[in-house]
C-alpha cells in the first residue's frame, strides 16, 4: 500500500492538545483574543473524563473546610456559565438527611446546618438558593422514597449541565472565532527547534494523513494522558488518576438529589439529572490503561450499599447502563483518594528546557472557564498578546437568546417534548436549525427516549464534527435512554450513512460498534430478568443483517475524509 501523504505544514499561534472541556475552553478563550488556534483531540470530543462526570458545575461544599479556593472559584465560574449558556443549566436541589441512628444525631443536624450556611456566603455567586432546615416530616413530604428513621434534613442548591453539549459548544464558539479544529488525529510527536516546542506532527486516524500544526506554544490539557505528551518533550508531570463509576437510571426516581454517606464514609448522591437520574461516585487510584474502563462489581455493590441507607428502594428501579470516568487529580503520595485536592496546576515547561510547551492538571468541570482563562493569560502573554479574556461575557452558542418554543412547535410542527429538549441543547439557536434543515430533513423523531430528530442528526453532522454514531450520541443523547439504542441506531446508521456517503457495511459497522459500546456500560449491573432481557435483545441485532459477520469484515471508521468542522479540512 502507498504511504498516506503528509499535508504541508500548516501555521497557527497556538496547538491545544485534548478535546476535552478545559482543551474546548481554552481553545475558545486564546481564540477569541484573536489567536490562530489548532485543537487536536485523538477520538472525540469529551470522550474522556469531560464525558463521564456528574454533569454539574457545583461550588463543591465538601471542599469549603480545606479548599475554600476551590469552592469560592467554582460558585464564580457557575454563575459566569450560567450567563453564557443560560439554555444548558438547570437547577439541582439536594437534601441532606440524617439518620436517627448516627451518632449524636441531633449535634450532626445543628453542624450541618452551621455548615451550609457558611456555604450559603458563596451561593449568590451561583445564582443558589440559601439552604434551609427541613423537619422529618417537610423532608418526607418533598421526597416519600426517603429513609422514614432520619430526624430532619437540610437543603443546598447546585446545577447540572450536560458535559457533552458544553464541550461541543466550547468548540464551536472556538471554530466561529477562527480556531480549527483536528478531531480523531493522534499526535505522535513535538516539532523542536533546537530545544523549543514549536508545534505537533498527528495522524488522522480516519485517512492516515500525517499534519504539521506549526505554532511557537503547545498547550497540553490531555488530563490523564497529559504525562504522555509531556514525555515526548523529555518532561516529567505527574496525575493521580481517580476511577469514578456512576450508575444511570431510565427514569427520573426522585426530583431531588439525596445525599448519603458510603461505609467508608465518603459521600454519594441520588442526582436526578436531564430525563434520567444518576448515582455516583466511586473515588479510586487507578493504574490501568485510561482507554480501557470497567465498572466492576464492588463499585456498583458500593454505591448501592449507600444510597439504600437514604432511600432505601434504590434497588427497585432499573440500572439502564454504567458509566466510568478518570479525574486528572493532581499527584500526592500518602493522602487517601477522597482527601486529594481538586485544584489546578498550570506548568510552564521552559525551566525543564522544553520552552513553548506548557499544561495544565487538575480542576473540576464546574471551573473550567477560569482554569481556561488562567491558562489563557499564560499562553497569551508568552505570544505578547494583550488582548483580555472575554469567555465569560460571550454567550457560547445558542446562548445568545431563547427559543421560541411556540415556534417550534407551531412554525415547525415539533412535538412539544422534542421541542423541549432541542431548545435545551441548542438554546436560541434551535429555532434555525430547523429553518436550516426544512428542505431535506425529516423533523420525525429518530429516537423515542430522548428523542432525537433526523434534523438534528444531520446538523450534528454537517456541522458539529460529528462522525460516528458515538460522536451522535454525545452531541443529541440518541441512545442514552431506556432503549439504549435497540430502537433508533439503525435508523441513525442510515442517517449517518447518507451524510458521510458510507457503503451499507460500514453503516452496520458502525451499528454494531455503538451497540457494543453501549453494552459494555450496561454489562456490569445486569443480573437475572434483565440480563436474559438483554442477550435477547443482543440476539435481535446479531442474528438480523448477520451482523457478527460484518462486525468481523466492516470497517468502523467513515470512509469519506475530513474532520466535519468545516474549512479545507472539512
Amino acid at each position: 500500500m502507498a504511504r498516506p501523504a503528509q499535508s504541508p505544514a500548516k501555521q497557527f499561534d497556538v496547538v491545544v492538545v485534548g478535546g476535552g472541556v478545559n482543551g474546548c475552553g481554552v481553545a475558545r478563550d486564546l481564540a477569541l483574543r484573536g489567536l490562530r488556534v489548532a485543537l487536536v483531540e485523538k477520538a472525540d470530543l469529551a470522550s474522556g473524563a469531560s464525558g463521564a462526570n456528574s454533569g454539574m458545575i457545583h461550588g463543591g461544599a465538601r471542599y469549603l473546610q480545606t479548599q475554600m479556593q476551590v469552592t469560592k472559584l467554582s460558585c464564580l465560574d457557575s454563575g459566569y456559565i450560567q450567563r453564557i449558556a443560560p439554555h444548558l443549566c438547570f437547577r439541582i436541589p439536594f437534601i441532606a438527611p440524617v439518620l436517627r441512628d448516627t451518632p449524636h444525631a441531633a449535634a450532626l443536624l445543628e453542624l450541618m446546618e452551621v455548615f451550609f450556611e457558611a456555604y450559603d456566603v458563596y451561593q449568590p455567586l451561583k445564582n443558589g438558593q440559601p439552604s434551609a432546615r427541613l423537619s422529618r416530616e417537610e423532608a418526607l413530604e418533598l421526597e416519600p422514597g426517603l429513609n422514614p428513621d432520619i430526624i430532619g434534613a437540610v437543603t443546598f442548591d447546585e446545577w447540572g449541565i450536560d458535559p457533552f453539549r458544553l464541550c461541543v459548544a466550547n468548540a464551536l464558539s472556538a471554530r466561529e472565532a477562527g480556531a480549527q479544529i483536528f478531531t480523531y488525529h493522534q499526535v505522535e510527536g513535538l516539532l523542536r527547534d533546537g530545544d523549543a516546542v514549536c508545534g505537533v506532527q498527528a495522524r488522522d486516524l480516519v485517512t492516515g494523513e500525517l499534519r504539521r500544526l506549526e505554532a511557537p506554544a503547545v498547550a497540553n490539557l490531555g488530563g490523564v494522558w497529559a504525562p504522555r505528551l509531556a514525555a515526548m518533550a523529555g518532561v516529567e508531570v505527574k496525575v493521580r488518576p481517580g476511577k469514578g463509576i456512576h450508575l444511570v437510571y431510565d427514569r427520573r426516581i426522585t426530583n431531588y438529589a439525596i445525599v448519603a454517606a458510603a461505609v467508608d464514609k465518603r459521600q454519594i448522591f441520588i442526582e436526578p439529572h436531564e430525563n434520567g437520574t444518576i448515582l455516583g461516585t466511586t473515588d479510586d487510584d487507578y493504574y490501568g490503561d485510561p482507554d480501557d474502563l470497567w465498572a466492576t462489581e464492588d463499585e456498583i455493590q458500593y454505591l448501592l450499599q449507600a444510597a439504600e441507607t437514604m432511600f432505601p428502594g434504590i434497588r427497585s428501579y432499573r440500572v439502564t447502563r454504567t458509566f466510568v470516568g478518570l479525574r486528572p487529580t493532581l499527584f500526592e503520595y500518602g493522602a487517601l483518594e477522597d482527601h486529594l485536592s481538586r485544584d489546578h496546576e498550570i506548568y510552564d515547561h521552559e525551566a525543564e528546557g522544553a520552552p513553548g510547551l506548557v499544561t495544565m492538571l487538575g480542576g473540576k468541570l464546574a471551573s473550567y472557564r477560569i482554569m481556561a482563562e488562567e491558562m489563557g493569560d499564560v499562553i497569551a502573554g508568552r505570544l505578547d498578546n494583550s488582548e483580555p479574556s472575554s469567555t465569560h461575557l460571550v454567550p457560547l452558542p445558542g446562548g445568545e437568546g431563547e427559543a421560541d418554543l411556540e415556534q417550534l412547535t407551531g412554525d415547525h410542527r415539533l412535538a412539544p417534548y422534542a421541542a423541549s429538549r432541542l431548545a435545551y441543547r441548542h438554546g436560541g439557536r434551535a429555532g434555525q436549525l430547523l429553518e436550516a434543515a426544512a428542505s431535506d430533513a425529516d423533523l420525525a423523531q429518530v429516537c423515542q427516549c430522548e428523542p432525537v430528530t433526523e434534523a438534528e442528526l444531520r446538523h450534528a453532522i454537517r456541522h458539529e464534527g460529528a462522525r460516528t454514531l458515538d460522536d451522535l450520541r454525545r452531541r443529541t443523547r440518541l441512545a442514552m435512554g431506556g432503549c439504549q439504542g435497540m430502537r433508533c441506531i439503525s435508523r441513525a446508521g442510515v442517517i449517518l450513512g447518507q451524510e458521510l456517503e458510507l457503503d451499507p457495511l460500514a453503516v452496520l459497522s458502525q451499528v454494531l460498534d455503538l451497540l457494543q459500546q453501549r453494552h459494555r456500560g450496561k454489562a456490569p449491573p445486569l443480573s437475572g430478568v434483565g440480563l436474559a432481557q438483554e442477550e435477547l435483545n443482543q440476539a435481535r441485532y446479531f442474528l438480523v443483517g448477520d451482523l457478527g459477520r460484518v462486525g468481523l469484515k466492516g470497517d468502523a471508521c467513515c470512509t469519506r475524509a475530513g474532520t466535519g468542522w468545516g474549512g479545507d479540512d472539512g
